[in-house]
């Protein structure tokens, strides 16, 4: 099942798929995708994201993939929805996208088994975890200002229940400029595989219902500027669309 949030007349909203662009509220009511507030599908608790998992991704960078998980946080701040504008500030020179599958926790775990892992799984969703490379120190520990800018991370629009996709890694991602493709890829290329990455998490933490695990980007990034329409799509998930503004555009009213 897919099933997404918006805001709408007052009130938060569940709603599923519909047909020709539309949305269905739980009451039956319709609404086009495109006239709707949208949030991001899930509560969002922790949100762990990785460096360098896809080992073409390293290469681009010109690096070697890592021996063991490459993980730092971001803050709620930082997750907007479907449709939601993403700034670029005036004195970045590269901004560029990361089409990310998103892994949503299920239930309270810890110490969970990898051939337990995807047990622990409620969904997935699609994730934009933008980075700016001139604020970046160090591509192995990116810092906040890279990683923890208000509305940096688009996610949506649906999360997927977890016993809808068989096979997690085996997905295709892409995403597209204005309607062009820039980028394509495969959830096969990770380097920690999903289960890997749960079992080394909860090795040492505790996992919550609505935490979340921003897998990495697969090679072909590209600068994206205001006024850029950005789909990160994955397949069988969703198609993510976000929208870049300058300075003016993001402070308006």
């Amino acid at each position: 099942m897919k099933r997404g949030r918006i805001f709408h007349n007052g009130a938060i909203h569940e709603v599923t798929p519909a047909d020709a662009g539309r949305v269905r509220l739980p009451d039956g009511r319709l609404l086009f995708e495109a006239d709707c507030h949208w949030l991001p599908p899930v509560q969002v608790g922790t949100v762990f994201a990785l460096g360098l998992n896809y080992a073409d991704h390293a290469r681009e960078l010109a690096f070697q993939a890592p021996e063991a998980p490459l993980v730092f946080l971001k803050g709620p701040n930082t997750v907007v929805g479907h449709r939601a504008r993403t700034r670029r500030p005036a004195d970045a020179t590269y901004m560029h996208y990361e089409c990310e599958l998103a892994v949503v926790i299920g239930q309270t775990c810890k110490h969970v088994a990898k051939a337990d892992a995807l047990g622990v799984v409620a969904g997935y969703s699609v994730a934009n975890d933008y980075a700016i490379r001139d604020y970046l120190e160090n591509y192995y520990r990116p810092n906040l200002r890279v990683k923890n800018r208000d509305g940096c991370t688009p996610l949506g629009p649906w999360l997927v229940d977890a016993v809808d996709v068989p096979d997690p890694m085996a997905l295709k991602l892409t995403t597209r400029i204005n309607g062009r493709t820039t980028q394509e890829g495969t959830t096969a290329d990770m380097v920690f595989d999903i289960a890997t990455l749960i079992a080394y998490l909860s090795s040492f933490m505790t996992l919550n219902p609505g935490d979340v695990i921003l897998t990495g980007t697969p090679e072909g990034l590209a600068d994206t500027r205001p006024g850029d329409v950005v789909e990160t799509e994955i397949e069988g998930i969703g198609c993510l669309v976000n929208h870049i503004v300058d300075d003016a555009r993001y402070f308006q009213p």
